[in-house]
């Protein structure tokens, strides 16, 4: 089955800007580019955040598929623009005559993609790694979501975030972030992300690819740094059935429920109760507390390579997981209640309601 929402995106850490397409946007929604910018200001804000956030304001500018602030039933695409490259032109050029070694690095930084990718890529120069596989492309991933968050609103279905942890600390977030970065050090964190309002039967139990449980561990679990998802009461190993099962009951007419261990998905959809992601995010693997690693130029041991790290982006990651989790959303809800416009759409999802 095609997904109603694709998108790709592409460009590099330092190149000369981000670019995604996003294609199956009906036409007739609207879409705000201050709500996208706000949701980019979100994304780099945050306690413990390093040095590339005093050089990039990202905006987004969208280029296709919208006019007069309405999409048209045409592609979107989306650019947000890297002021840093002015400072990379040379390095990042796409000029064979350009070409240096400036800038190029052979020490394997230890967390990150650098020696996977140098293997599976015959890559010499790790910098060709560390480009792409930056998590300076989730600011583009960031705008595509905000724009499956928007429409999303327009059904009255909306999404928070929330820290619940970094590092040891529950409470006095800054202290730990505080103390992380006197040693060199980098922190990770756990975020819990929820959506309300969602209509009941997005996703499905009749094949494995379909259950939306499935789709949204995939979409979170790749978010750099990501090491686990869960959805509802994360401590349901422990309980038993007659504890952790949400009982359902008559009120006023209605089902009702008094919990939702389940986080809104039974079944592998939703089941008309606040879908509730949590995810915890790793240390960030950059850190000027310099690891132990290979160089693979020499085979000889050394320190790994470092340039500039934030000590702490689990709000970071909070933003970024929302716009994760909408796209995945977006795509099943047009599944559901697909159309050429926003017009026909809400005509089918009223007949539902």
């Amino acid at each position: 089955m095609l997904d109603k929402y694709r998108f790709l995106t592409a460009g590099e850490s330092h190149g000369k800007c981000l670019t995604a397409i996003i294609e199956g946007i009906p036409a007739g929604f609207e879409i705000d580019t201050a709500l996208i910018n706000d949701d980019l200001r979100r994304r780099q804000l945050g306690y413990g955040r390093g040095g590339r956030m005093k050089i990039e304001t990202d905006t987004v500018e969208i280029t296709s598929g919208v006019r007069f602030g309405k999409t048209i039933g045409s592609p979107v695409t989306l650019v947000i623009q890297n002021k840093d490259f002015e400072n990379w032109q040379k390095i990042m050029s796409t000029d064979p005559k350009d070409f240096t070694e400036e800038k190029s690095f052979t020490q394997c930084r230890p967390g990150h993609a650098d020696f996977a990718g140098s293997i599976k890529y015959n890559h010499q120069d790790l910098r060709n790694v560390l480009e792409r596989s930056s998590a300076r492309k989730t600011a583009i991933e960031t705008a595509v979501g905000s724009v499956a968050k928007q429409m999303l609103k327009q059904f009255g279905i909306t999404c928070s975030s929330k820290i619940i942890q970094i590092g040891n600390a529950t409470e006095n977030f800054n202290q730990e972030i505080d103390n992380a970065r006197k040693d060199g050090d980098t922190l990770g964190g756990k975020i819990e992300v929820t959506f309300t309002n969602l209509p009941i039967g997005l996703g499905s139990y009749v094949h494995w690819d379909r259950m939306l449980d499935g789709k949204i561990a995939q979409a979170v679990m790749s978010i750099p740094a990501v090491k686990s998802v869960s959805i509802g009461n994360e401590d349901s190993y422990k309980m038993r059935g007659s504890e952790f099962h949400d009982e359902m009951f008559i009120k006023d007419g209605s089902i009702v429920r008094n919990s939702n261990n389940a986080g809104g998905i039974e079944g592998g959809m939703t089941n008309g109760e606040p879908l509730v992601v949590t995810l915890s995010m790793k240390p960030i693997p950059t850190m000027p507390k310099a690891l132990q690693t290979v160089d693979l130029k020499t085979m000889q041991e050394c320190v790994a390579h470092f340039e500039r790290s934030d000590t702490c982006a689990v709000e970071a990651c909070s933003v970024i997981a929302e716009s994760r989790i909408a796209c995945v959303l977006i795509d099943e809800f047009l599944l559901m209640f697909g159309g050429d416009s926003l017009e026909e759409i809400s005509r089918k999802f009223s007949r539902k309601q």
